[in-house]
């Protein structure tokens, strides 16, 4: 899992790829050579302390795929983001997050000042500061749905002040909104105004009453909550309509623009989420106190003795499997209204799962449990035919693992820094690659490629690197580009630091630190750079090696 990633090397290098699979697979979607670029919106430029969906910043970042042949931009997962501000342990697997809205926009169509805006000039802009953040936009985003309430307590008076503003902001009707995405949305909405209440702890420390979804939603619907409860959860479900309304410009745009967006599901929510406090019988809870019962994590391995205790409650697979997964293609379905292709993280765990009791100090007192297996991706396809799915598939890669992902038809991951300093047979040397995967040098858990190459300790696969592509290593970044290129993988993905040739400095997250991480930005002056100096490359080997699909 992303927020704490397993270890990436396989177990087994030489495992059989895609190649050797009998049979007809579930998906079968990327047959197309084509390339992407790796970019989370919150690295967006702009003065308003992260990186939000602000017009320019938008039109500039397409501009560059545009020009630069790209067809792919892939992002990180979307959710709005809680305590460590991983966006792979969010408050929902169904809800944007309201740091990306841009207020400017809000303020050009009339629901903010001038002066509501001014909080923003004290946070910094070449990097994110989520605790001035915190502070700085909830504040101005409240401010905003009271003016778009019209400030008046009068039901008949409010709804025509809502109804006029969501006119002008071009958003689509907010009530179908609300009633399209009821379903979770309504449980979310109440999730944030209770944490909220609640100064803000977790759920599972909040009175009995309200302990769980159903008895405050029967609260709620009765007015028994406090005032400050019910008002502050039709706000944060105008925050989602926001969201919504504004990525979907986003997305609109990119298509235009013959780019496609790459999404990023978890494979597990976390504890603290909307998810787990409606739904705690998909999960394995004390029925009581909705505490864990046993919780997720991977086994210890060469790269850790008590392997890795990430805490996420595991799912009651049989539960789903009762409803023919109707929570998980909820989830997906929400999902591909933002994204065209989805990167299902941590796709091990639907073939086999580690368990480790919730009183565990560390993971090695747990068991590898069945998951889901085929089964699950059959009700999938079946509901969802169109969907394009990319497995993240590393981590221990057992025989079973591989045989699903072969029977799914699922393109796998193929990382250039996981592929130096051991033998010819590692899965991840291009040699060994595959046209059913995707190839990135490095992705948001590793380090740029410039900073894993200078990294010390790291001597014996530098040299390797070098011997392998017969080169200095003085470009390294691009050398890996090119290598990703020439990969037969029929996609491949850079991260974005690596075409502006970033060292350590701009890794974006590392897995086991707390503090730290998903705070990089770059200027709008390093993308014109980039743009002007690098995009006319791109496309050049973007035509050489046949990736350049924007043109269909």
């Amino acid at each position: 899992m992303s927020s704490a990633t397993a270890s990436p090397i396989p177990a087994n290098p030489a495992i059989p790829g895609p190649d050797t699979c009998a049979g007809v697979p579930l998906f079968n979607w990327l047959t197309e050579r084509a390339s992407g670029v790796l970019m989370h919106p919150t690295s967006l430029p702009g003065a308003q302390g992260i990186g939000v969906l602000n017009a320019t910043a938008i039109d500039a970042w397409l501009a560059f795929l545009k020009d630069a042949g790209i067809r792919y931009w892939q992002v990180c997962p979307l959710g709005p983001t809680g305590y460590g501000d991983s966006p792979y342990q969010c408050f929902s697997a169904f809800a944007g997050n309201p740091y990306l809205i841009d207020l400017q926009a809000l303020q050009s169509h009339g629901l903010l000042t001038n002066a509501d805006l001014a909080p923003l000039a004290a946070l910094p802009q070449d990097h994110l500061d989520f605790g001035w953040l915190y502070v700085a936009k909830w504040k101005i985003l409240h401010q905003a749905y009271e003016n778009f309430c019209g400030n008046t307590t009068d039901a008949a008076t409010s709804a025509g002040a809502q109804k006029a503003h969501a006119a002008r902001l071009g958003y689509g009707d907010y009530d179908a909104f609300l009633k399209k995405h009821a379903d979770w949305l309504q449980a979310f909405a109440l999730f944030q105004a209770l944490k909220d209440h609640h100064n803000p702890l977790p759920w599972w420390s909040w009175p009995a009453e309200v302990r769980f979804y159903s008895k405050a939603a029967a609260l709620a619907r009765k007015n028994a909550l406090p005032p400050d409860v019910l008002a502050r959860a039709k706000a944060h479900a105008f925050f989602q309509y926001l969201f919504f309304g504004q990525w979907t410009q986003t997305r609109a745009k990119a298509a235009r623009a013959g780019v496609e967006i790459i999404g990023d599901a978890p494979i597990f929510v976390a504890r603290d989420s909307a998810d787990v406090w409606a739904n705690p019988g998909l999960f394995q809870l004390d029925e009581t106190t909705g505490a864990p019962l046993f919780v997720a994590g991977v086994p210890p391995d060469y790269f850790s003795a008590d392997g890795q205790l990430w805490g996420n409650p595991l799912y009651a697979w049989e539960k789903h499997a009762a409803t023919g997964y109707a929570w998980w293609i909820r989830r997906l379905a929400v999902n591909f209204e933002l994204c065209d292709i989805l990167r299902l993280d941590h796709f091990r765990g639907f073939d086999t799962y580690w368990s480790i009791p919730a009183d565990a100090q560390t993971a090695k007192k747990g068991i590898w449990k069945q998951g889901p297996g085929l089964a699950f991706f059959e009700k999938v396809r079946s509901a969802l035919p169109h969907a394009k799915i990319i497995a993240e598939d590393l981590g221990e890669l057992m025989p079973s693992v591989i045989s699903l992902r072969n029977a799914t038809g699922l393109p796998g991951m193929a990382i250039l820094q996981f592929a130096f300093g051991g033998k010819a047979d590692n899965l991840y040397l291009p040699h060994n690659h595959h046209h059913n995967s995707v190839v990135y040098p490095g992705t948001h858990d590793n380090d740029t490629t410039l900073g894993w190459y200078r990294s010390s300790g790291n001597e014996a696969a530098a040299d390797h690197v070098r011997r392998y592509f017969r080169i200095s290593g003085n470009e390294i970044g691009w050398d890996f580009v090119r290598a990703a290129y020439a990969s037969v993988c029929n996609l491949a993905v850079i991260p974005l630091q690596d075409l502006m040739s970033l060292g350590a400095e701009a890794r974006f997250n590392t897995p086991g630190v707390a503090a730290g991480n998903w705070q990089w930005r770059y200027t709008a002056q390093q993308l014109e750079t980039l743009r002007s100096e690098s995009a006319a490359y791109l496309k050049s080997i973007g035509e050489l090696y046949g990736r350049c699909g924007l043109e269909k």
